[in-house]
């Protein structure tokens, strides 16, 4: 098998993983509520899924179409449980937010730099947690699972973009994989040393974003 075959068939394992992500996300929402969900997070992730749809388009990669549309619907329902009508500065705000770092790259560079300007709008978004984790001595409300998952997503994709020569989504995705695998380490080390054993038995169940 070819490398190029190798990565497409990759792709798919990671179109599977990303809705798996969303909808355990989903139903951990509908079992434990809504604490620790971040609204502006998941607000971003929802407009940028959109534009990985759109760009998936344009680079005729039915991988990144199905990969990111399929766990929109999921990631639409979140977004309905943590109230967005009464936080709509928020939701106008997180897409001004966006699309500066996406239009405007993309005024200059075409679709490249719409990318990293996305890329680095996620980065931000992934920051803010890795900053909080960061500062605090205590890690309630983030799933370290759900972040270790975010970053073998994020590194299959790695080796579908490669297959697929799409470089600087790549490079985007290759950045967002090693932020997401610090936020579970860091994550991981602070709930063992609050709850020694609770780490061992969380990693089975939550497998989807939660900060």
């Amino acid at each position: 098998m070819s490398f190029t075959a190798f990565a497409l068939a990759v792709g798919w394992v990671a179109v599977v993983l990303s809705s798996l992500t969303a909808y355990q996300q989903y139903r951990r929402m509908t079992r434990r509520g809504v604490d620790g969900v971040s609204f502006v997070t998941w607000t971003l992730l929802l407009y940028i899924s959109v534009f990985w749809v759109a760009y998936g388009i344009d680079a005729r990669s039915w991988q990144m179409i199905l990969g990111c549309a399929a766990p929109i619907p999921f990631q639409v329902m979140i977004w309905l449980r943590l109230a967005p009508r009464e936080r709509l500065g928020v939701c106008i705000g997180s897409l001004v937010f966006l699309s500066a770092f996406c239009f405007l790259p993309a005024i200059g560079w075409g679709w490249a730099g719409a990318v990293i300007g996305v890329g680095i709008a996620g980065w931000l978004s992934r920051g803010r947690q890795l900053l909080t984790l960061v500062r605090s001595r205590t890690a309630v409300g983030v799933s370290t699972s759900s972040w270790v998952t975010a970053g073998v997503v994020s590194i299959l994709w790695v080796i579908y973009y490669e297959g697929a020569q799409l470089w600087a989504v790549l490079i985007v995705t290759a950045v967002s994989a090693m932020v997401s695998l610090s936020i579970a380490t860091l994550s991981a080390h602070r709930h063992h040393r609050t709850h020694p054993t609770l780490v061992v038995a969380e990693l089975p169940v939550n497998l989807a974003f939660d900060d």
